[in-house]
């Protein structure tokens, strides 16, 4: 029976990797393994086979997250990403609560969660509120401009 393996270690990187570090990773040994490159070797083959599939799974949010869940690593990775548009969930205690705004710096780790700096740009003035994972929504949907 085959074991799957961590595609983290077969691209050689952290799972607190981000996107470009991900396909920097994979471009760089998708290089070095492609098959045309290495006469059609199985062993080249097999590999480039593991890093598509490595890649293939990191790179979808949804994938990626059904693959770190049930090692432990969803903890480590932060949930959003600088620039991502979100929206604080209503039950959220602030003033912000249904307010859409934009990550603004890279998350803070602590003990049980990441907090994220939350830009707001409202009627001509820009402020940012820190927010926990848990009251922050990705936008899916294009925000109208008004």
């Amino acid at each position: 029976m085959q074991t799957e393996q961590d595609h983290y270690k077969i691209l050689g990187i952290v799972p607190s990797a981000n996107i470009k570090e991900i396909t920097e990773a994979y471009r760089k040994l998708a290089f070095q393994y492609h098959p045309d490159r290495n006469q059609n070797s199985m062993e080249a083959n097999e590999k480039m086979r593991e890093i598509n599939i490595a890649y293939a799974v990191l790179s979808d949010p949804a994938k990626r997250k059904d693959f770190d869940i049930p090692r432990g690593y969803h903890a480590i990775t932060p949930k959003f990403i600088v620039g991502t548009r979100v929206k604080i969930n209503a039950h959220s205690s602030t003033p912000f609560r249904d307010h859409m705004g934009m990550i603004d710096r890279e998350p803070e780790k602590d003990a049980f969660r990441f907090w994220y700096t939350v830009k707001f740009d409202m009627k001509g003035f820009s402020t940012s509120y820190r927010f926990a994972e848990e009251e922050i929504t990705e936008l899916v949907e294009p925000v109208k401009k008004e």
